[in-house]
């Protein structure tokens, strides 16, 4: 599918609206970046991604990444080092198998809120909001 096509199947304003509703709960951040590259390997591609956003300068390595490469039918989700040690490989390929099974269905926004919202859920589990939290991170969907 071409990125283009994609991103006017997709509802921005829900996407935004769920990332800020899951970082309400914690200190976590949520990204969601979609490329318009033709990538063989969504996760190295996603692991660069995530360090040019500057995701692994989070104060509790708590960050997020919903990394989808469209043009090749590939996505990739990732959660940095204080998140990742929480919940292990498991958690994260339950997602997206979740998120996959509303790709094939063509329900791209529903796919992504639900993984942002599963994140979301996690990240308030391990990293509940304080008092003192700032949001570290935009919460716009980022592209290439």
């Amino acid at each position: 599918m071409k990125t283009r096509d994609f991103l006017n199947q997709l509802e921005h304003d829900a996407l935004v609206a769920a990332i800020r509703d899951a970082e309400r709960k914690t200190s976590g951040e949520i990204r969601v970046f979609i490329s318009h590259k033709q990538t063989g390997d969504a996760l190295a591609a996603a692991q660069t991604e995530f360090d040019r956003l500057g995701m692994a300068r989070t104060q509790e390595r708590n960050g997020v990444l919903l990394y989808v490469a469209p043009r090749v039918r590939k996505f990739a989700i990732i959660g940095d080092a204080g998140i990742h040690a929480k919940c292990g490989d498991d958690f994260w390929q339950q997602v997206a198998d979740e998120m996959s099974s509303r790709f094939r269905a063509g329900e791209f926004t529903a796919g992504i809120t639900h993984a942002i919202g599963k994140a979301g859920e996690l990240l308030a589990q391990h990293f509940p909001r304080t008092d003192g939290d700032r949001n570290e991170l935009s919460d716009d969907i980022a592209h290439d």
